[in-house]
């Protein structure tokens, strides 16, 4: 007998009513299932009778809308950091606006945590981490560098900044970490991101 999930795949598609398909549902609880799996477990050990099971539907539906662990862990580690445009910000309060941020960027999106946990485990997921650096965080810093063929060098070196928090913060929860509030790590942080974006190089 199929059970709940596999005939709200295959089920007619709703129009009139507010709620969503039920096929989009289906397909958010195995996403959600196979974000937990991934952070848990890394890439490799992650299966998808796992991932299955957690979100309650038969592995054959995991496969119909994802083909494959590779395309299950693509769709998932899916993410948008929503970098802001700086050129409007005062140069020096460019280090606060970012740190601040992707403090609020970090904390109202779990995926960011997620994929951090694959990242620093698995290739794969650090691949994926690379790839959102290049796409969404390096063009927005290269924009408001001052000179733009340090851009690169200033971008990593933020990025092992705000990395860094992030890691002791909400993976690791290394409590001194964990302890502080957005004001006291924009205090912290701010200066030395404004110091690697805006001061000349030593």
């Amino acid at each position: 007998m199929a059970d709940a999930a596999d005939t709200a795949a295959t089920a007619p598609r709703e129009t009139g009513g507010a709620r969503p398909p039920r096929s989009a549902a289906t397909r958010a609880a195995i996403l959600a299932a196979a974000r937990d799996r991934f952070a848990a477990d890394g890439y490799e050990r992650a299966t998808i009778r796992a991932i299955a099971k957690e979100a309650g539907i038969d592995p054959s539906m995991v496969m119909r809308y994802y083909g494959n662990k590779a395309g299950l862990f693509a769709a998932a580690s899916e993410i948008e950091v929503h970098a802001p445009d700086l050129t409007h910000v005062p140069h020096d309060e460019l280090g606060a606006w970012l740190v601040r941020h992707f403090l609020e960027r970090w904390e109202s999106d779990e995926r960011l945590t997620g994929m951090m946990r694959v990242g620093v485990t698995n290739e794969a997921g650090a691949q994926r981490m690379r790839t959102v650096f290049a796409e969404q965080i390096e063009p927005v810093l290269s924009a408001v560098c001052p000179v733009p063929e340090e851009a690169e060098i200033r971008s990593g070196l933020i990025a092992s900044q705000i990395l860094g928090m992030a890691l002791c913060r909400y993976v690791l929860h290394i409590p001194p970490a964990v302890a502080l509030s957005h004001d006291e790590v924009v205090t912290w942080l701010a200066p030395t991101i404004q110091r690697y974006l805006m001061a000349d190089l030593p």
